[in-house]
């Protein structure tokens, strides 16, 4: 038995390490079967041979060690081994294969949702920064509020969101600055109105998912030439689950253009990426607002 078994991990050895990863795995197969039934046929050999000289000392008492019957269990037997020790050889790299694979996609989505994360429509920046000269031109007392409010919003976009997941306090906060900082271009008649129910500050939440509706809702719903403008958030949080709701008027011309399409597409392709699942957008264009309900669960 030990005769057998240190011929069979022999051949399974050499297979294993050397035939393998050398010559089947690339592909060069006519190579790979010379090779292995060249080895095969040698150890095998051997091994009967030297069980023949130990048994029998080749005097042919032992007449089973010379039946064909003998050869052919000895060759199934550590071809048998073989083979066993070669599947383990193929589950190990199938195993590697689909933790690179596995890997090389978290860099994918990770690159992808980065990527995403970049287009974050500027266009509220632009307005802060014409607004904050005006404030400052005029010398305003507002001008170090608005200062510092654009800091930490910068501060959040640029540090806080590097990160997977956020406290959702951070990311209320920033849209309260969002808010009151387009309030500065904004009649003080467009009536605005964000409200926030249930806990927020046991959930995290992927950073700067929320904006995008928010942000249409300014661009898109609102203008200072209609005295009947307004925007409504709410945001709920119970358990485990969140519920974001935001409506807005709808202005006497359309203003819904092709980048407020790109908006949405970009954070729906984000809510695939990070909430598979686990996540229900329902966005409504009804006879007097659009209204855009988010339902997550974390």
């Amino acid at each position: 038995m030990s005769n057998h078994m240190a011929a069979a991990m022999l051949i399974s050895y050499i297979n294993y390490f050397y035939f393998l990863p050398n010559f089947l795995f690339k592909k060069k197969i006519v190579l790979f079967l010379v090779l292995f039934i060249t080895a095969f046929t040698a150890i095998v050999y051997s091994r009967i041979q030297l069980e023949r000289y130990w048994i029998d000392g080749f005097t042919r008492q032992e007449e089973y060690l010379y039946r064909p019957r003998f050869v052919v269990q000895v060759i199934f037997s550590n071809l048998s081994v073989v083979i066993f020790v070669s599947l383990l050889r193929f589950a190990a790299d199938w195993l590697d294969l689909q933790a690179t694979r596995k890997e090389i996609e978290k860099e994918k989505l990770t690159a992808e949702l980065n990527f995403l994360k970049a287009q974050v429509n500027p266009h509220f920046l632009f307005n802060t920064l014409n607004n904050l000269y005006y404030l400052a031109y005029s010398k305003s007392e507002n001008t170090t509020v608005v200062i510092e409010k654009l800091s930490r919003m910068m501060r959040y976009m640029i540090y806080d969101s590097n990160y997977p997941q956020v406290q959702l306090t951070k990311e209320i906060e920033y849209m309260e600055n969002y808010i009151s900082l387009e309030k500065l271009r904004l009649s003080e008649k467009v009536k605005i109105q964000f409200s926030i129910e249930g806990d927020a500050d046991a959930v995290r939440i992927t950073p700067l998912i929320l904006i995008t509706f928010l942000e249409n809702a300014f661009k898109h719903g609102v203008t200072n030439t209609s005295q009947e403008s307004w925007i409504e958030a709410k945001l709920d949080c119970v358990g485990s689950q969140m519920k974001f709701v935001v409506s807005n008027s709808k202005p006497p011309v359309s203003k819904v253009d092709e980048k407020s399409g790109i908006g949405l597409q970009n954070v729906q392709r984000r809510l695939e990426l990070s909430y598979p699942g686990k996540y229900k957008l329902n966005m409504q264009d009804l006879p007097g607002e659009y209204r855009v309900e988010l339902d997550l669960i974390f």
